[in-house]
């Protein structure tokens, strides 16, 4: 420190004392000077709910953002068609990992008709083609189900016809009432020559699950499917695949096409960008700009779709091959906000949108000839019924065949099972098969762990990094801005018997900015450095409630560390105020973000503005997280190194489990908590392997035995892999623990605080000074 430097700091700690002296009560202040070295914080109102609207913000702008930045992952410098799909192969690949499509197809030799003893699977006919209910197998015991429609007379091609979620394949050939006759398109592809084989979608009937959260169909499968880096989309692409692997088997030059409407032209879409083996693909009452997924359902929240994926880009996926866009009325649907699932909203898209997101495709294709054969129609304004015939005549020719002309009506045969009873079968294989998945989950992370070396800490350091930067890049996610100069300002806020509280906020990305509380020991000496611990409050909290209050969950914990001399700083996280925050979740993930996103650069900032403190020794700072704050202290150390040390309080358990389990009373399955699920989890990091990317530094798990986040046994297994990890492999016994008590989800402030004077070294009361 200079000269100049040190008188400047005296001339503040003079100033510091002076206020210690007329603060005895620990109440909140007003008008009082700001922390030496600091601007004054002049910020009126809530300033959680104003860091959460900042927030908002930023990530409103990244969204839009999104659109010019896939440009960079779209050069692709091709002379010709062949060149072009051959670059594709990498896009495709990726798409493929974001929509969970990673489960081996089974191959069989046809379709199975889904016929008893007592009903035929001849279900309906017309003149011109029958109709059988057919299953198939998709993947490991997972069933494709729905409907076969074979002509009469000879095949021109093979089409895949995908109603929305919630039209039964029934609706969309003729047998049941729900849609107007020109709309039922999967007849009109039958009567055309084609054999269409229309799929059963998982719909989006709501329901209490396990007597708590309303969810759809589609979200019950959606929240365990994700954490296990799969996706109710992937399980249903699958379905559709395999149907494509039994055309192509059966006659590989015989044309394939896939058709669809709502959440079935989602399908098509995604089914014609990923696979070549199909020739012309039909979008209905789907195609539009993405940067409003975040309203949509959930379930069709992709992680980091949008970093190289909008429609647009899916488009020119297909090209050169047909592809028939077709503006029409869409699946109209409100999700409610407060019933514990997903709010969420289907409209139909603005045509003006539509036709601009078609020309974006074509401009990423436009050096490339010949043109691909795309036609965009644009149905009755755009809001018109879907499976126009302008639509379907474009989609024919470009399969060989030309649109029939006439009506043929079809007649039900058979009285088959209600779809209910089909449905629940549908939504049992899935659960079950995600179930599995939870089941092989350990073994897969250990084989995705098993390039960790352990035979020197050294060489465990090194090997840890790559695992670090998948974690920072494909869970987390990373903005890539450098952080702001911090711009420190400051207010005396609060004030106990042996401490001082200031209010600060600092600047880290353009409209995002932390906001804490710092309490500085009254005993402060000129000169004297000492550790501070960060003390994260959980859901829904405040940093005023780990200071006052004697909160039942906090009980003043950071206050009460300030009282053993630590210097403590409890900031504001974002979530809180339930919606707006978890909104922020859904604003993240297609753009390959999350909460932590922001959380951990706000954490960055955070320990380079403490390390500029002189009375902070920059290398004893920990993290002491509850809750939420616990879910931060898995998260936010393995990518902010200088914390020395991680503490997590009432959250630590088999996390996986606890997000997967669709039979566990724990699991969050059941819960309002839609943002909770981190794509892909189960694969790559669960607590143990979180912790693999803390150490050597001490790490330590609170825990009370009637804590309701997770039964005692799933904490203990958990922590035995990382006791085993710092004890047996790296041979540090005294760096890592556990502290069992008596109590539900809670500080208890025992062995924890002990752990901190220990490895913090400083000591506690009535020890002597040597630390100080």
């Amino acid at each position: 420190m200079s000269a100049c430097q040190s008188g400047a700091w005296l001339r503040g700690m003079r100033t510091f004392a002076v206020a210690v002296t007329v603060l005895t009560t620990c109440h909140p202040l007003s008008g009082q000077s700001p922390l030496p070295g600091t601007d004054p914080l002049t910020w009126e109102g809530d300033l959680a709910s104003r860091l959460v609207e900042s927030v908002d913000r930023f990530l409103l702008r990244e969204l839009e953002l999104s659109v010019e930045r896939r440009a960079a992952h779209w050069q692709h410098g091709s002379n010709s068609w062949g060149e072009f799909n051959t670059w594709l192969a990498e896009h495709r690949r990726r798409l493929q990992h974001i929509v969970g499509l990673r489960d081996p197809r089974v191959p069989f030799d046809a379709p199975m008709l889904d016929a008893t003893v007592q009903r035929s699977a001849l279900v309906g006919r017309s003149d011109k083609f029958d109709v059988y209910r057919i299953r198939w197998p998709a993947f490991a015991d997972v069933h494709g189900e729905g409907l076969l429609l074979v002509p009469r007379g000879p095949i021109h091609a093979d089409v895949i016809a995908i109603p929305d979620a919630d039209l039964v394949p029934e609706a969309l050939v003729g047998l049941e009432e729900g849609i107007a006759p020109q709309e039922q398109f999967a007849r009109r592809l039958a009567e055309s020559g084609c054999r269409v084989v229309v799929p059963v979608l998982i719909d989006r009937h709501r329901e209490k699950r396990n007597g708590r959260a309303n969810l759809t169909n589609r979200e019950f499968v959606y929240r365990s499917a994700y954490e296990l880096g799969r996706h109710v989309i992937g399980y249903e692409l699958q379905k559709l695949l395999a149907i494509v692997d039994w055309f192509q088997r059966e006659n590989p030059d015989r044309p394939c096409g896939v058709f669809g409407w709502g959440e079935g032209g989602l399908l098509a879409l995604y089914a014609g960008a990923i696979d070549p083996r199909i020739d012309a693909v039909g979008v209905s009452g789907y195609f539009a700009p993405r940067e409003q997924l975040w309203t949509e359902p959930i379930d069709r929240n992709l992680f980091g779709i949008l970093e190289r994926f909008g429609d647009a880009e899916l488009a020119a996926m297909v090209a050169p091959r047909a592809l028939v866009i077709e503006a029409s009325r869409a699946p109209e649907l409100e999700l409610p906000a407060g019933e514990g699932g997903a709010p969420g909203k289907l409209q139909t898209p603005d045509p003006g949108k539509v036709e601009q997101e078609f020309a974006r495709a074509r401009r990423l294709v436009a050096s490339l000839q010949p043109d691909p054969a795309w036609r965009l129609v644009v149905s009755d304004g755009g809001r018109g019924p879907f499976g126009s015939p302008q639509a379907l005549q474009a989609f024919l020719q470009s399969l060989g065949s030309e649109l029939a002309q006439g009506n043929w009506p079809v007649q039900r045969l058979e009285d088959y099972e209600p779809h209910s009873v089909r449905q629940a079968r549908q939504l049992h294989e899935l659960d079950r098969h995600n179930q599995a998945l939870l089941v092989e989950s350990p073994y897969v992370r250990q084989q995705f762990m098993s390039r960790l070396d352990f035979s020197s800490l050294e060489n465990y350091q090194k090997s840890v990094e790559p695992y670090r930067d998948y974690f920072r890049t494909e869970i987390i996610g990373q903005f890539d801005y450098p952080l702001l100069p911090p711009n420190p300002r400051s207010r005396q806020s609060y004030s106990g018997e042996h401490w001082i509280g200031y209010e600060v906020v600092l600047d880290v990305f353009p409209d995002v900015f932390l906001y804490g509380i710092l309490l500085l020991p009254k005993d402060l000496r000129p000169g004297e450095r000492r550790p501070v611990v960060v003390c994260q409050h959980g859901l829904e909290g405040r940093p005023q409630d780990v200071i006052q209050g004697d909160h039942p969950a906090y009980h003043d914990f950071a206050a009460r560390l300030a009282d053993r001399g630590f210097i403590t700083f409890a900031p504001q996280h974002l979530y809180i105020f339930q919606d707006r925050f978890r909104t922020l979740q859904r604003k993240a993930n297609p753009l390959k973000k999350t909460l932590f996103s922001i959380m951990v650069p706000q954490h960055e900032q955070l320990i380079a503005w403490l390390k500029s403190l002189p009375f902070v020794d920059g290398n004893r700072i920990g993290f002491y997280g509850l809750s939420y704050g616990g879910k931060s202290a898995m998260r936010i150390p393995p990518l902010v190194r200088d914390y020395a040390l991680s503490i997590c309080s009432a959250d630590f358990n088999e996390w996986v489990w606890k997000n997967a389990s669709t039979r566990a009373p724990y699991s969050y399955v059941w819960t309002g908590e839609y943002e909770i699920f981190e794509f892909d989890l189960g694969s790559t990091f669960n607590y143990a392997e979180m912790a693999a990317l803390i150490a050597p530094r001490p790490f330590m798990v609170e825990r009370g035995h009637f804590d309701g986040v997770a039964p005692d046994e799933t904490v203990a297994y958990e922590f035995a892999k990382v006791r085993h990890l710092y004890q047996a492999r790296l041979k540090l016994p005294d760096r890592v623990a556990i502290e069992w008590f008596v109590g539900p989800h809670t500080i208890n402030g025992q062995g924890t605080f002990e752990f901190l004077h220990r490895h913090l070294a400083w000591p506690a009361p009535g020890q002597p000074n040597a630390g100080r």
